[in-house]
């Protein structure tokens, strides 16, 4: 029974972090329709900014706040440098092709920065330690991201349906075009929407440096279970991301811990069942 206590704990922690990425890329491709595969490579960004930051200032706080916003501005400059020119529903290889080879630049210039090793973020003193849960002991960090990724689940709740930028992010992914035709610019809500999403990709990474440690190949392991929880939650909605982070988290943490060598083939078949049931996703919305 504690051993179902701990891996259900363990997936919680897995989803949250899961699912502060997939916001993100669900926003980004619901959004601007654009298929950002360089979406983990932010991810693994985040993670080594925040070990700089932890190094030199010796502040996990610190860390972040100062890697979200560096690794925004970076995805701002990305966003009007580069991919402006790649928009249209028509243009999805080209997008491929230039998110695809951005990210095996990344994985270079992380290599070349921070070397090719195994490396781990220390969780702030404050969250140490372990507590009594449920009568076992659990790591009070990664009982503390489950609280976090609800509260950034929360607010961004409050953010896309309780204001205004909100609802024109939410009238953005229906019909971005209507929104342009209403006097409103659709390229800095383009921009703005790139920006969260990367921010949100390097704040998982700082929060999950110290349960996952940072190491070459991560950006990829991770994007592949980010695109397949926004494939299974349906594209453009944070519920659909929210939910579809739980149901790839557990799948996920209980295949390794129960079939290891099946644990890979178990998420593609949990997403192969959703899809065949909702091609849509969990909370897409239904092609017209």
């Amino acid at each position: 029974m504690d051993t179902l206590i701990i891996q259900f704990l363990n997936g919680l922690v897995f989803s949250m972090l899961l699912f502060v990425m997939a916001a993100g890329l669900s926003l980004i491709f619901g959004q601007m329709n654009v298929i950002n595969l360089a979406h983990g490579s932010f991810y693994m960004l985040g993670g080594y900014v925040g070990l700089s930051t932890v190094r030199l200032l010796d502040s996990f706080w610190l860390a972040l706040m100062i890697a979200p916003l560096a690794v925004g501005a970076l995805g701002v400059a990305i966003e009007y440098l580069l991919l402006r020119r790649l928009y249209g529903t028509h243009r999805h290889l080209d997008q491929v092709l230039f998110t695809f080879g951005l990210a095996l630049i990344a994985a270079d210039l992380i290599r070349w920065n921070w070397g090719a090793y195994v490396v781990s973020v220390p969780a702030p003193p404050l969250l140490q330690g372990q507590v009594p849960f449920f009568g076992i002991q659990f790591p009070l960090y990664r009982l503390s991201l489950i609280g976090f990724g609800l509260i950034i689940a929360m607010l961004l709740w409050i953010f896309i349906e309780r204001t205004r930028i909100g609802a024109i992010v939410r009238a953005g992914v229906s019909d971005a075009r209507m929104v342009s035709g209403l006097g409103i610019n659709i390229q800095l809500v383009f921009a703005g929407v790139f920006a969260l999403g990367t921010a949100l990709a390097a704040l998982a990474g700082v929060i999950g440096a110290p349960v996952h440690s940072l190491y070459p190949g991560l950006d990829f392991e991770i994007l592949i279970l980010t695109l397949v929880v926004v494939v299974v939650g349906g594209l453009g909605t944070l519920k659909g991301a929210f939910f579809g982070s739980l149901v790839i988290g557990m799948a996920d943490t209980f295949g390794k811990a129960f079939l290891p060598e099946f644990a890979l083939f178990i998420i593609f078949a949990v997403m192969a069942m959703v899809l065949l049931l909702r091609p849509s996703g969990l909370f897409g919305l239904k092609a017209s």
